[in-house]
């Protein structure tokens, strides 16, 4: 499933909306902590695209077909700026440039990529619906407990994946 993303920060609702339709529908609408994280993660993506690039975007969506044991939702945000994401450094009183150390503390695994003449951005988050609370750890199972070890995440790497937070104060932004 995708959508086309206007350069225009009220399209960052409209991405919200949409994701929460195609997930009322889906296997994961059970398991609302998961829904509203993957909310959050759209919000946090689309906003980066539309903010950072002002240009188009395409939000994609990979949900499971079916209430399987374990299963990964994967979002994709693709816009038309090849520049990669860069470091930023967020203060205390800083209202922006927390949202790429967001994605890195709720998804189980983020990167990056070059997709055309622009790049996209991705991240996943493992679902464990059926599992009984002692066999499903937060990490491994939708609970998106930090799995980093406190290292550089080498975000400025093309096609790195994240697991946790490894920023040392640091924020990321996709420009």
């Amino acid at each position: 499933m995708q959508l086309e993303i206007r350069p225009d920060p009220a399209e960052v609702a409209r991405a919200r909306r949409w994701a929460r339709a195609r997930l009322a529908v889906s296997a994961v609408a059970a398991d609302e902590s998961l829904s509203e994280t993957l909310v959050l993660l759209v919000s946090e993506l689309v906003t980066n695209a539309v903010v950072h690039t002002g240009r188009p975007a395409v939000l994609r969506l990979s949900l499971p077909g079916s209430a399987a044991d374990e299963a990964v939702v994967r979002l994709e945000v693709a816009d038309a700026s090849a520049r990669a994401p860069v470091p930023r450094c967020a203060g205390d009183e800083a209202t922006g440039g927390r949202g790429l150390a967001l994605v890195d503390g709720l998804a189980d695994r983020w990167g990056w990529s070059t997709e055309g003449g622009g790049k996209s951005i991705w991240c996943e988050l493992d679902r464990c619906a059926s599992k009984p609370p002692s066999a499903a750890t937060p990490a491994a199972c939708g609970g998106h407990a930090p799995a980093g070890d406190g290292t550089p995440c080498g975000a400025g790497r093309e096609g790195a994946a994240h697991a946790g937070p490894a920023y040392d104060g640091l924020a990321y932004e996709a420009v």
